[in-house]
């Protein structure tokens, strides 16, 4: 309690405004990953070259779904909270 006193709160605005730049950054990512994708086998004639690459994608797709999962599991948090408020 006296620790969260020194800070200032965030406003629902300001979750609001990180909520929304955090969709777009993560939809950007998503788009980015699958450009590069598209774009990884292009003149390459290495199986190995090709299968590395894949993989490395695939790892950061993984990534990506996790990290989105952990963002959605938070939100979910926050939305609940702010019902529990209303009801009170």
């Amino acid at each position: 309690s006296h620790i969260m006193s020194e800070y200032v709160r965030m406003t629902d605005a300001e979750r609001d405004q990180i909520d929304q730049d955090a969709q777009i950054f993560m939809r950007t990512c998503a788009d980015a990953i699958q450009q590069l994708r598209t774009e990884a086998h292009k003149g390459v004639q290495s199986a190995q070259v090709k299968e590395h690459r894949t993989a490395v994608l695939d790892f950061v797709e993984d990534y990506l779904k996790r990290v989105c999962k952990l963002y959605s599991e938070q939100r979910a948090i926050r939305v609940k909270r702010v019902i529990d408020k209303k009801r009170l």
